[in-house]
């Protein structure tokens, strides 16, 4: 039996998204190049990767969706799509000279500290060993795909995927399309498919606000001004963050009033008034992740395109069941479910000291000191963790790489061996948190969102600004963790 490859360096990076290819330009910029990158796909770019499905794009604004020390200013419209910002992810790789440290295909089965030699031991699916004391993780939260728990789904003999999953290579013209699910891809992906189908059901479990957005492509004229007047794209960024720290509070009743205005109006456009109260929320604005489109509600007044809110109870091999005992005849399904986004770094199996599992540190719900480091796994970095989604992702990445850069290199400065967050602090923090959460009005509010787990804790969301959060990844933490210096 051949043995396995085994491979030591100074850090393990989890995943080529926009947090590992972050993380790995601040290291390079630090004077560290001792690490590598291990990615499961055969590109950079991590969502931007694998979402390829029609009508993908970002719901923050282009102009502060890149680095601050990569700014694009030619962006073609204010809310790109998938493409522009895989292939900006793939200049930043690139310019930056990532790419040499990214070992493609490369996925991550498990992860286990060794106790006696103060490092990580991390598997991938082919056998081979890679060792380092320092693990980055840039899993986030969209890694394990979704599928929803109804019978059948092995029978149905046509063509079936999940968004996230696009099969590019299946022509849905003419074709009678199931959509299940009705969230953030499907109000992407359907207008783009539907007036190509010969029938087109979208299964609902709960309707969603989708909100209008301004995005309008730039003109020449525009893009002239940002390319050439470094001031006004630095204003565009400085507006966008602004807008968008105070959008994501959901404090504000008057603002709040004006968002729920803007959806209701965005839903008006659909003809049928009975349709229209089927696709109208009764939660508040923000309870669930707020959508936006101008191309969704439109789709209704199409006459192939029917809403479902009946519940999907089985497949059979050629049509979808609801409960009501209505069968729906389709040659396709698209699963628009999502991902297990609660499940972040313990999507794969970690072991910590003692050989506890994060599994098990987690099992009432996913938590970590400033969503970044977990108490009783060492040198353990996590990026886009638990209770720091709002905002700005690309933002909230570049202040949780750089809080974890200066760890690491204090971890060399000090010569230690690794260090712990202490239990008490996790503890103090999460509990903490979730007291703060409880405070954000909407999210009380009983909607079914994807943010809580079963025990009741909201693993996901950030409640407050994100200068809030950078103000506290800058406070001097030292104490917060256990330091164990290294053997001479």
């Amino acid at each position: 039996m051949t043995s396995p490859q085994k491979h030591a360096y100074g850090v393990i990076i989890i995943g080529a998204g926009p947090g590992g290819l972050c993380t790995a330009i601040k290291l390079r910029e630090a004077g560290i190049e001792d690490f590598v990158i291990l990615e499961k796909a055969e590109g950079v770019g991590g969502t931007w990767w694998h979402n390829r499905y029609p009508g993908a794009e970002c719901d923050v604004k282009s102009h502060l969706y890149s680095f601050s020390f990569e700014i694009k200013t030619d962006w073609s419209r204010p809310f790109s799509g998938q493409a522009e910002i895989l292939e900006y992810l793939q200049h930043v790789a690139t310019k930056y000279g990532v790419l040499p440290f990214v070992r493609f295909k490369h996925t991550v089965r498990s992860a286990r500290w060794q106790d006696g030699q103060a490092r990580w031991e991390v598997e991938t699916a082919d056998g081979q060993i890679f060792r380092a004391p320092i693990v980055v993780s840039g899993m986030g939260m969209f890694n394990e795909l979704v599928w929803p728990d109804i019978e059948g789904l092995d029978r149905f003999a046509g063509t079936s995927f999940h968004s996230a999953r696009w099969d590019a290579t299946h022509d849905l013209a003419g074709k009678h399309v199931a959509v299940i699910g009705s969230a953030a891809s499907a109000v992407q992906f359907v207008p783009e498919i539907a007036a190509k189908t010969a029938k087109l059901h979208l299964f609902q479990r709960t309707a969603n606000w989708v909100a209008p957005k301004e995005d309008t492509p730039y003109t020449p004229e525009q893009l002239e001004v940002f390319r050439d007047d470094p001031n006004a794209i630095h204003a565009s960024r400085a507006q966008i963050y602004k807008e968008l720290n105070e959008f994501i509070l959901f404090s504000d009743p008057v603002k709040q009033a004006e968002y729920t205005q803007a959806a209701l109006n965005n839903i008006a456009v659909v003809k049928d008034p009975v349709l229209r109260a089927k696709l109208t929320p009764t939660h508040p604005f923000g309870c669930k992740r707020p959508l936006f489109s101008n191309l969704y509600y439109p789709v209704f007044n199409l006459p192939q395109v029917e809403l479902v809110t009946a519940r999907v109870t089985a497949l059979s091999r050629d049509s979808v069941v609801t409960a009501d005992g209505v069968e729906r005849k389709v040659d396709t399904v698209i699963f628009a479910t999502g991902f297990e986004v609660t499940r972040y770094l313990s999507a794969i199996e970690v072991t910590g000291r003692n050989d506890r599992r994060l599994e098990e540190a987690w099992s009432d719900g996913a938590q970590a000191y400033l969503g970044i480091v977990t108490s009783g796994f060492p040198n353990l970095f996590m990026l886009y963790g638990p209770n720091t989604n709002n905002g700005s992702i690309i933002s909230m990445l570049e202040i949780q790489v750089d809080y974890i850069v200066r760890q690491i290199k204090r971890i060399a400065r000090e010569r230690l061996a690794f260090i712990d967050l202490r239990a008490e602090v996790e503890t103090g923090y999460n509990d903490a948190m979730q007291s703060e959460i409880r405070a954000v009005e909407v999210w009380q509010a009983n909607c079914g969102n994807y943010y809580s787990v079963a025990s009741g804790r909201m693993v996901t969301q950030w409640p407050h600004t994100i200068d809030e959060f950078c103000a506290r990844t800058l406070r001097p933490d030292a104490e917060v963790f256990e330091a164990q210096r290294a053997v001479a």
